[in-house]
């Protein structure tokens, strides 16, 4: 990380590195003062809340080392955004922290910061500070997300009520079967298919434009990250509530389909697995057919499959899947754990 900027193909001293591959990118925005300082100034509109959200990323676990670079910034962007978009959020600014491996060469770098930068600009989160290292482990990044939301607008985990019908968008285990075949499986699997797969793994899209519905009609809400069962899960604990959802009603894409129909046991992976960073939210189950007009009218189709129940006796599941045993299926994980 020491040697000298003019080293080819090695990185630049930390101050250097940062005013030629991360200033430009904070110039968008006033009160990131060029990174120059210590520390950024951001305003809120008034009668807003900042909201804050921050995801960590480890090459070997949330993503492969050899990924390409601007592919790993622009997911370590979007599923920060996910979480903002989650609690009807708009994007105010970002914080990126890197702890390099040493070694790390200067046409990494540059495009790992074209893909942020590109990434910033399309969802206008201007970059704000953050901080750089060397290290002798494996790369590691974080990025911290700043929000800002009318006061008392945001859906919160907690605030799932008994009977509300539960919603996801988009499509289910695209990210779970995606990482399968960024490990080489799923070879039986067109080209195509395998290929969407991918994108939708290494390059997730956030559902930013349903900020309107859930700020509507949301009593809860999170990103699926961990999984649908386990983000579900989240809910219902924070709302001391349960879930009952139906494999059958959860939408899947044309690829999840197809590799499900050949090998049913991927069904357990496609509710359980992680990385699709669509959006699960509980409502009012008379305002469904308001909440499917509003999703299709901003280009994000929600699907509803399930309902919420009261807190069972005992130390049942939070999350129940009802059809199961119609469909022939056991689920073998329930969720993605870090510990």
């Amino acid at each position: 990380m020491s040697a000298p900027a003019d080293t080819p193909g090695r990185l630049p001293g930390e101050f250097d590195l940062i005013a030629r591959y991360f200033a430009p990118i904070a110039k968008s925005h006033p009160g990131a003062l060029g990174l120059t300082d210590d520390a950024a100034f951001l305003d809120l509109p008034p009668g807003h809340q900042m909201v804050v959200t921050t995801d960590a990323m480890v090459a070997g676990v949330h993503f492969l080392a050899d990924d390409p670079p601007d592919l790993i910034a622009r997911k370590l962007l979007r599923v920060n955004v996910s979480d903002l978009a989650a609690k009807a959020a708009v994007p105010v600014g970002c914080l990126l922290a890197l702890a390099l491996p040493r070694g790390t060469t200067a046409a990494w770098l540059e495009a790992f910061a074209q893909g942020l930068s590109a990434d910033c600009a399309e969802f206008a989160i201007p970059l704000v500070g953050g901080d750089t290292t060397a290290t002798d482990g494996p790369l590691t990044l974080a990025l911290t997300a700043l929000g800002s939301v009318e006061a008392g607008h945001a859906p919160l985990r907690s605030g799932a009520k008994p009977g509300d019908r539960v919603f996801v968008s988009g499509t289910i285990g695209d990210g779970a079967l995606g990482l399968e075949v960024a490990k080489g499986g799923l070879g039986d699997l067109a080209a195509p298919l395998r290929e969407h797969l991918l994108g939708r793994y290494r390059l997730p899209e956030p559902k930013v434009a349903l900020r309107p519905v859930l700020r509507a009609f949301a009593h809860s809400a999170i990103d699926v990250s961990d999984g649908l069962l386990a983000d579900l899960g989240h809910i219902c604990e924070a709302s001391e509530l349960t879930a009952t959802v139906q494999a059958a009603m959860v939408p899947m894409s044309d690829a999840v389909q197809i590799a499900v129909a050949r090998d049913p046991d991927l069904l357990s992976r496609v509710l359980s697995g992680g990385d699709d960073y669509e959006i699960v939210f509980t409502a009012d189950p008379a305002d469904s057919d308001r909440i499917m007009d509003a999703s299709i009218k901003v280009g994000v189709p929600v699907t509803g499959i399930g309902f919420i129940g009261r807190k069972g006796e005992g130390a049942g599941p939070r999350v129940t899947v009802g059809d199961l045993a119609a469909l022939n299926t056991v689920l073998r994980v329930t969720g993605y754990r870090h510990f």
